[in-house]
């Protein structure tokens, strides 16, 4: 189990478009890393302000519709996923902690960066990533974010991922991709910057912990972000 979980940390650790980082001390995947062959090419930076706009259901209290300005963030902030065809999670972000990432997540949210998304990479016993306007993990607005690695990946930790040590020493974040843990993953504490906690939604995690996957762990059937919006309530 040792060696599955370093391999999938590794895998995590090169998702985001850059070269790849070197291996770690453990025995090599019998398959080639994820998206390790397209990590030397870098998609073109998402048009965010195109994105589409948000629809969350009528009965949504508290729905964002403004940017939000890191240094004032409301202390109760939710970033909701309605998954199609499984349901919807309601993270709460740790706006205290992480208030540089949560800010630029939740404002991507609000614009409707993420709606029609996928989520493209699948481990079961690990995570779900998405995020990616590519779909493929190389992905991303073009820019990343400041470290704020504090919190830890308990069970529904959403955290943003990032591209490995040997590129990115100061642990930046991944400008929009993020993944949801589906166990308590302590071996990823103090490596990623944790930004929430599902606090709604546990069965729709549990039912996409069960999504077959394909090569490149992706799922063979598309998990769809189908609309994302970021309340106070």
């Amino acid at each position: 189990m040792k060696w599955f979980l370093t391999i999938a940390v590794a895998l995590l650790v090169i998702s985001c478009g850059a070269p790849k980082p070197a291996q770690p001390a453990a025995e090599p995947p019998a398959q080639p890393p994820a998206v390790a062959a397209d990590t030397t090419k870098k998609a073109a930076p998402a048009d965010t302000n195109a994105a589409m706009p948000a629809t969350p259901p009528p009965a949504a209290k508290g729905m964002l519709k403004d940017t939000l300005e890191v240094t004032k963030l409301p202390e109760n902030l939710y970033f909701n996923i309605r998954v199609k065809d499984y349901g919807t999670m309601k993270i709460q972000f740790y706006t205290k902690d992480a208030p540089k990432n949560v800010a630029n997540v939740a404002n991507l949210g609000i614009k409707g960066f993420y709606n029609g998304l996928t989520f493209h990479r699948l481990i079961p016993g690990f995570m779900i990533q998405g995020g990616d306007p590519s779909g493929n993990g190389t992905g991303g607005p073009g820019y990343t974010v400041p470290a704020e690695i504090k919190r830890q990946h308990t069970k529904g930790a959403m955290a943003m991922a990032r591209t490995g040590d040997q590129v990115n020493p100061e642990r930046r974040s991944s400008g929009s991709q993020f993944y949801i843990c589906f166990k308590p993953t302590p071996q990823l504490d103090g490596q990623y910057t944790v930004i929430g906690q599902l606090v709604e939604g546990m069965d729709v995690l549990e039912k996409l912990e069960k999504v077959q996957t394909g090569p490149m762990d992706k799922p063979a059937t598309p998990v769809v972000m189908e609309t994302v919006w970021v309340t106070t309530k």
